[in-house]
């Protein structure tokens, strides 16, 4: 938590750890006994946040309808982007994704968060073959352009936080279900 309101007021790079550790009011000892350097709570960081990811898709994953379960994985994302320490959070991910661009470590780390793209995609590919979903979709590129649309707002929101998420969200998931209602020869 501190080194989270740390490199959400100063960036990734201007924190140092003397920051943190004046913000956590615990010891230089105390934090290297769990963290070895800035770049190890880094990690921590983004870990965590990908743990709580697969935990929405997984719970999503387990539903007979494919179209609800979209709908619920979508949902309870939006639910936990509208947590205001979630947007704060959000904020210092940008920085870690930006980062990961120039830090091969990190963006390992980054891209294990992508890592379990192979469960939704086998879940549109079956929600395909059943005739669930439309026929055109492209089962990785339809999970890529979901994805996208859940980091686009992540994105919006850092830049302008007056991005209303009730409005995005509502909008959002009309768009996926207009596309998923698309019949088969549209």
């Amino acid at each position: 938590d501190a080194a989270m309101a740390c490199f959400d007021r100063h960036g990734l790079h201007a924190t140092t750890t003397d920051d943190i550790v004046a913000e956590a009011g615990l010891s230089a000892g105390a934090i290297y006994r769990y963290f070895d350097s800035k770049d190890a709570i880094i990690e921590a960081i983004a870990t965590e946040r990908h743990a709580h990811e697969r935990s929405l898709l997984a719970d999503a994953l387990v539903g007979e309808d494919p179209r609800a379960s979209l709908r619920t994985f979508l949902e309870r994302y939006f639910d936990w982007l509208a947590d205001p320490d979630e947007q704060r959070r959000r904020r210092v991910n940008v920085y870690v994704w930006a980062e990961a661009l120039h830090d091969p470590r990190l963006a390992g780390v980054v891209a294990s968060g992508l890592a379990p793209l192979g469960e939704p995609v086998e879940a549109v590919r079956a929600a395909v073959r059943s005739g669930t979903f439309p026929p055109a979709i492209d089962a990785e590129p339809f999970v890529r352009a979901v994805l996208a649309l859940l980091q686009g707002f992540v994105l919006q929101q850092c830049w302008d936080p007056t991005v209303d998420l009730k409005r995005y969200r509502a909008t959002a998931l009309a768009m996926i279900d207009a596309l998923l209602s698309v019949p088969a020869n549209g």
